[in-house]
């Protein structure tokens, strides 16, 4: 799955939508995740926090269940300095909602799927 593109992953047997998940970095952020069509869910994670790698499977579900509505940016701040300052993370893991490039909404700490959808759907109607 490319980590830029137009629109967003379908099947190319059956056309259904697929999960996109990508990784980003300082250097891509802007391409991968502020550039993306759909709206952007920003895991700015570490690999040493305990609490982020019990989120990942609950954001990787999520990115399954809402497959061609939303877009799973992983950004691991130990190697992207720059995100970790100019989001003004100060605990991992951190989520960010992006819609057009902008923030619209953020949440720190992990969360089960289901707590995660209703975040994401709610901030997504709040917005529209």
């Amino acid at each position: 799955m490319p980590a830029v593109a137009d629109g967003s992953p379908r099947c190319g047997n059956c056309h259904r939508q697929l999960p996109w998940i990508a990784d980003a970095g300082d250097d891509d952020f802007a391409d991968v995740a502020e550039r993306a069509s759909i709206p952007v869910v920003v895991d700015l994670w570490a690999t040493w926090c305990g609490p982020c790698r019990m989120v990942s499977p609950a954001l990787e579900q999520l990115a399954h269940e809402m497959a061609g509505r939303i877009k799973l940016v992983k950004v691991d701040v130990d190697r992207a300095p720059k995100l970790q300052e100019r989001f003004a993370v100060q605990a991992v893991p951190t989520l960010l909602l992006l819609r057009d490039g902008k923030v619209i909404d953020r949440q720190a700490g992990a969360a089960p799927a289901p707590v995660l959808r209703s975040w994401v759907e709610k901030a997504l109607a709040g917005d529209s």
